[in-house]
């Protein structure tokens, strides 16, 4: 950083060796807290049979956070010049961000998002002012609407979601659902006449880096359920094979997440909305494998009031619907043949089945996830479109499901 203040300029798409930046990366440390008090909330929802309220309470907390993550995200892949206004305003998002996540508990139980969304006031005016400031450095007329567009956007959506602290408690997912769409039209409004200069490399990266700390969450919090499971009840029996099954989940969903180059998918506006709305889905259900493993562990050792089936699914749906998602966004894209596009549908339909397995459940799914990324690797070792090098972008051919 040479001088204090640049101007907010658009950075260029081609540049080469684009990376995240330490910024960047201390943004997602400071959501590791608020993914991480969702995920305990949803436990705690399972747990005491409220799954239905809990799994509500969980989608809209998690697309607070990812959303609020997706704004920063895509405006600094495409403006980020990291001088001193700049650095200082994500800070001030990140404090939002802790706000926010001190609110969740409030959230689940008691139905008040007071806190939660003060911290979504935090954010998004800081992020609304950073659009402003590359409006009024835009090169061009149709730049400039369109940061001005989306700083609109940010201020009248952030007014909409103030009906989620009106007392009635009922309307408050459909008012969820209705300023959830309404947020993802804002990016295709303002996109409409002039798109910004997001970075592919740079979106794959950090989409790729969001999806290892959610991960990293997820082994973090069943390590420490099991942990608490074998002290407070000695059960080491009941929970080895939830805690190698869960390890298995998690190891094979990292592999089958980068086996493929995402960023060859990111050709235009149209494929990258597609693509980065559709990972709600993937990060919800990443976070969600690791409380489905801290609930699996809780009813074995008898403090979850819920049934074995009903903890096993717990870890099963999440973990299918990640192999899915995962499939439907970008595998399939890279995949030749029949045999590979079926081996994540297939598998997806297998760690459902494994919940009907009993305590056995969750080291089934682990052992799919496993010989899923096996079948895979193998079906790619052998087919010669796949190891053909002009199969790729990037010159490789790809290892896995």
């Amino acid at each position: 950083m040479t001088r204090p203040f640049l101007p907010l300029t658009a950075r260029s798409r081609d540049e080469a060796h684009r990376a995240a930046t330490p910024l960047e990366l201390f943004f997602d440390l400071c959501f590791v807290v608020a993914v991480a008090q969702a995920g305990a909330e949803l436990v705690h929802a399972v747990a005491e049979a409220h799954t239905a309220e809990g799994i509500v309470n969980y989608a809209m907390v998690f697309f607070a956070i990812w959303w609020a993550w997706m704004n920063f995200t895509w405006f600094a892949s495409a403006y980020d010049n990291d001088d001193v206004l700049y650095r200082v305003v994500t800070l001030v998002q990140i404090a939002g961000v802790l706000i926010l996540a001190a609110g969740v508990s409030r959230g689940f139980e008691d139905h008040d998002f007071l806190v939660v969304w003060l911290g979504y006031v935090v954010m998004r005016c800081a992020l609304a002012t950073q659009w402003l400031r590359a409006a009024h450095h835009a090169a061009s007329p149709a730049e400039r609407t369109l940061c001005r567009r989306y700083a609109g956007g940010v201020l009248l959506c952030q007014v909409g979601w103030t009906a989620l602290l009106l007392p009635h408690e009922s309307a408050r997912p459909w008012v969820f659902l209705v300023m959830a769409i309404v947020e993802m039209a804002v990016p295709v409004y303002a996109e409409k006449d002039a798109t910004t200069q997001w970075h592919p490399h740079h979106i794959a990266e950090r989409y790729g880096l969001f999806t290892i700390i959610v991960l990293g969450e997820t082994i973090a919090a069943a390590t420490v359920a099991v942990e608490s499971g074998i002290s407070e009840n000695d059960a080491l029996g009941e929970l080895l094979p939830i805690a190698a099954g869960g390890l298995l989940i998690v190891f094979a969903a990292w592999w089958i997440y980068f086996v493929v180059p995402a960023h060859d998918r990111l050709v235009s506006n149209r494929q990258a909305f597609l693509w980065g709305y559709g990972h709600y889905l993937i990060l919800a259900s990443a976070a969600a494998i690791g409380a489905g493993i801290e609930i699996a562990v809780e009813q074995a050792v008898g403090k979850a009031h819920i049934s074995t089936l009903a903890a096993s699914s717990a870890v099963t749906i999440p973990a299918a619907l990640f192999l899915l998602c995962v499939w439907a966004l970008h595998a399939r894209y890279f995949k030749v043949g029949t045999a590979q596009q079926l081996v994540l549908p297939l598998s997806s339909l297998a760690i459902l089945m494994c919940s009907f397995a009993g305590r056995w459940a969750v080291l089934a799914a682990g052992v799919v996830a496993a010989a899923t990324v096996a079948v895979g690797v193998t079906l790619t070792a052998r087919n010669p479109a796949t190891r053909n090098p002009g199969h790729r972008a990037d010159g490789r051919g790809t290892q896995g499901p």
